[in-house]
């Protein structure tokens, strides 16, 4: 019974997460090695993996921290998604049957929390003076 309540509410099979937990992994690899190539040097992170129940596709949510404009960088992650794929495939083709199909996403749930955190620190400061 506990396994159904744990499907519920994370939304993902274990058979999913252990996929995702694997993908996250191999494309964070991918990400860093290419990270002067590819992406301006950029510090990339990938924050979650969601996969698919067929494990055909996978959302690949990221944050990019010191970096001008993120929608930029998430065309430029987009326009090398073929090659971060095809590097991927090598990683785990003898591990999985199925190599997903890739779509990135732009995670600002950390920008969310600074702005949070600098907004309570202002009041605190208000209310100090």
């Amino acid at each position: 019974m506990p396994l159904k309540i744990n499907q519920h509410i994370c939304g993902m099979s274990i058979r999913q997460e252990k996929f995702a937990s694997l993908l996250q992994q191999e494309l964070a690899a991918i990400l860093m090695e290419k990270r002067a190539e590819y992406f301006e040097n950029a510090f990339i992170t990938i924050t979650k993996v969601m996969v698919s129940p067929d494990l055909g596709h996978a959302k690949v949510y990221l944050s990019m921290l010191q970096v001008n404009n993120k929608e930029e960088l998430l065309n430029i992650i987009n326009f090398h998604n073929k090659h971060i794929r095809q590097e991927l495939a090598a990683k785990i083709r003898k591990q999985v049957r199925i190599i997903p199909e890739l779509a990135f996403y732009i995670d600002d749930s950390l920008d969310y929390v600074f702005h949070m955190e600098k907004v309570f620190k202002d009041i605190k400061d208000k209310e100090g003076k």
